[in-house]
């Protein structure tokens, strides 16, 4: 049962704001509780382990907030081909993955031809497996394609629900609506879809933190990625202060409390900054891992924010050390496609 006060989804605009405030220094160990509470209600103790593939860092973009930013000169590109690809999806099945992630800039080289046939291969070779993309932004058209080739689920965070913020985080040529209408095709087409958001960004206000909350509320995606703000170096937020460990924790909670089923990562990001930030993630409701399936020799060069955790590490050490810190908080590791709660699996497009 959910404690009286954190029965949030009948909340107005004002009083998430007071909650979100009463709860910014000090977060009142009833409502972890109730968020704790919540979670397990649909997935018990289990915790979802996804592979990560980051498999490019081109990106025709340029978020102020990104380290591989289309005018960034420092970084160091490249773009994996098909058969790395395929390898690192080998050895995450090898290792007991069952749902994969591809992950890259928006990166016009990879055409829908070239995505079809990835992806088409990857289901064949891997039918138990579920494929999720996380690309950017697309057309209707090539969305469906994707769909209708045997991806599964597909990440795009929304960053910020407010359109002044995103213009404070974006150029000109990007904008909210844009965005938004992305989520609600990936919804329309029948993808198992997940947004988000960055916490303690540049400009970002409490008032902002309720409108991704009232956002959330109204797309109710499958999944929501929530991590720290954390600035790169090679960017014009490079001396912004990091996102807090406890203001993430808190809009993890209160994400939870709001979309019951959804499927929320202990981030990277949340690891970075503090050392056991994943496992306060996971005590806060979150229900996901991402460890990360990409060669090693490419890994720091996937540099969105500074100082980004186990790039070093190697697939099979990554997944034990990970498996015992969920074991040592309390939760149980799973590796199965961990779908979200009452998705049909059934992947047709009518």
């Amino acid at each position: 049962m959910i404690p009286k006060g954190y029965d949030i989804k009948s909340l107005t605009q004002n009083e998430l704001k007071a909650l979100i405030e009463e709860n910014s220094h000090v977060i009142d160990e009833k409502l972890l509780e109730a968020a704790r509470s919540t979670r397990e209600q649909s997935y018990g103790k289990k915790v979802f382990f996804r592979g990560l593939i980051e498999f490019s860092n081109y990106c025709k973009n340029d978020c102020y907030y990104c380290g591989i930013r289309k005018s960034n000169r420092n970084v160091r590109r490249y773009r994996l081909t098909k058969k790395e690809i395929i390898d690192c999806c080998i050895t995450g099945y090898q290792l007991g993955f069952r749902t994969f992630v591809l992950q890259s800039g928006e990166d016009l080289y990879y055409t829908d031809d070239f995505m079809i046939d990835l992806i088409g291969d990857i289901k064949n070779r891997f039918p138990d497996s579920a494929i999720t993309l996380s690309m950017g932004e697309k057309s209707y058209e090539s969305y469906k394609k994707y769909f209708q080739a045997g991806a599964d689920r597909y990440l795009l965070r929304h960053e910020t629900a407010t359109k002044d913020h995103y213009h404070q985080l974006h150029p000109k040529n990007m904008n909210l609506f844009t965005r938004e209408k992305a989520l609600y095709n990936l919804k329309d087409i029948g993808f198992q879809v997940g947004a988000g958001f960055m916490v303690n960004s540049p400009y970002q206000t409490i008032d902002h933190l309720v409108n991704d909350l009232l956002f959330l509320k109204k797309l109710n995606p499958h999944m929501v990625g929530i991590g720290p703000f954390i600035p790169h170096h090679d960017t014009i937020f490079a001396n912004e202060k990091s996102g807090t460990v406890d203001m993430t924790v808190l809009m993890i909670a209160l994400v939870r409390l709001l979309l019951p089923k959804a499927l929320i990562p202990a981030t990277t990001a949340l690891g970075t900054i503090d050392p056991y930030g994943r496992e306060r993630g996971l005590q806060a409701g979150a229900n996901v891992v991402m460890p990360n399936l990409s060669p090693t020799s490419i890994r720091e060069d996937y540099s969105l924010y500074d100082n980004k955790i186990c790039t070093g590490d190697e697939a099979a050490e990554c997944k034990e050390c990970i498996s015992e810190r969920i074991r040592k908080a309390g939760f149980e590791p799973d590796f199965s496609r961990g779908d979200y709660g009452g998705y049909c699996i059934a992947n047709v497009y009518p």
